[in-house]
């Protein structure tokens, strides 16, 4: 038994409502993963650029961390279509859509902490370590709030 059948809509079976769950998952994976592909191709490209011997080691190991959390992403968010292939066939898609769901938002987090540490190693690089430091802080804030913090909040409010 689904422990979320809060969403089901009128007239739909657990079935329906677990097939639509796992089409809503697959079609939220069809907006993220593109930008986590595009990412990642820039991440795997810099070392190889000329005068990337010129960067310090923090900014090489902001880089790592950058590459390193956009692969964890990608895993997260590949993820769903791999346990899908592997457990169809048993029927298992309440076990898919929940177990993805929790990768899907690990996949998030991971992301955004990868955006977050692309813009601290490029404003590094451009320009001081403190400003990288503030506009880090700031998008790390932004993404915590837009994406986990204003949807929690709305889910208390409305319980």
């Amino acid at each position: 038994m689904d422990p979320h059948p809060e969403d089901a809509r009128p007239g739909e079976t657990e079935q329906e409502r677990i097939d639509r769950n796992l089409g809503d998952l697959l079609q939220e994976l069809r907006v993220a993963f593109p930008g986590v592909q595009i990412l990642f191709a820039f991440l795997l490209v810099v070392p190889f650029q000329q005068g990337w011997t010129d960067v310090d080691g923090t900014a090489k190991r902001v880089y790592y961390a950058a590459l390193l959390l956009t692969a964890i992403s990608s895993v997260c968010f590949i993820a769903p279509t791999a346990r899908h292939r592997m457990r169809f066939r048993e029927r298992d898609l309440t076990w898919v859509v929940e177990s993805s769901h929790r990768l899907m938002v690990a996949g998030l987090i991971s992301l955004g902490g990868a955006i977050a540490a692309v813009l601290l190693l490029v404003t590094m690089v451009v320009f001081s370590d403190l400003f990288a430091l503030v506009m880090f802080a700031l998008l790390v804030a932004l993404i915590v709030w837009i994406w986990f913090a204003a949807p929690m909040a709305r889910a208390r409010r409305r319980a």
